[in-house]
């Protein structure tokens, strides 16, 4: 497993685990970002990293994506 930030750009990878504060997990889940789904990672910045998740594309910072495992 590898955190999320550490993940290659343009591979696909599976949640493993997420933790962090309630209403950012609420907001992930609300979104489709959850254990045992498929992300895609599009781009990855000095900041943070944009994936892809069905339909919509995310901007995660490095403290949000340093909390998901992949």
């Amino acid at each position: 497993m590898q955190a999320l930030s550490d993940a290659k750009a343009g591979e696909n990878y599976t949640i493993k685990w997420m933790f962090g504060l309630p209403e950012v997990l609420e907001f992930l889940h609300s979104h489709h970002v959850e254990e045992g789904c498929d992300v895609q990672v599009i781009q990855k910045m000095t900041d943070g990293v944009i994936i892809a998740v069905q339909d919509t594309r995310f901007v995660l910072g490095n403290e949000i994506a340093d909390r998901i495992q992949v």
